[in-house]
């Protein structure tokens, strides 16, 4: 049986420590990443709620590059929004600017009503690539 083995990115932000859990986890050839949200070095939210869109991707790509893995090796995405019918224009936007061209990753988006003071969080699964 394979051991799961921890990921984290280099910088890694307080939350992971304040409530025990791992940025991802690499099982065989597949990376599971732990919800990534807008939160700055300290574990707090970014008020600006575009800006938190964009520091969720930014520490999403800081754990994906810690397991040699970049937006392209993404399978799946699922996000989860406080307000989706208010905030999805924003989403999108930031969205189209991260994943640019086809083919896109499979997407779910989940409306929730709380997310520990964020407002967006982004879960995905992608496949790390062999070493040539």
């Amino acid at each position: 049986m394979t051991k799961r083995e921890a990921i984290f990115p280099a910088n890694r932000h307080a939350l992971y420590e304040e409530h025990g859990y791992s940025a991802a986890i690499r099982s065989g050839d597949l990376l599971f990443v732990s919800g990534q949200v807008g939160s700055r070095s300290d574990g707090t939210p970014e008020p600006d709620f575009a800006r938190q869109v964009q520091l969720a991707f930014e520490n999403l790509k800081a754990t994906l590059g810690a397991a040699g893995c970049t937006l392209d090796d993404i399978v799946d995405v699922t996000t989860f929004h406080t307000d989706p019918e208010n905030q999805f224009p924003t989403i999108m936007a930031v969205k189209q600017t991260v994943f640019r061209e086809p083919p896109y990753p499979n997407w779910t988006a989940i409306g929730v009503n709380w997310l520990a003071g964020f407002d967006f969080e982004i879960k995905v699964i992608a496949r790390i690539p062999s070493k040539a």
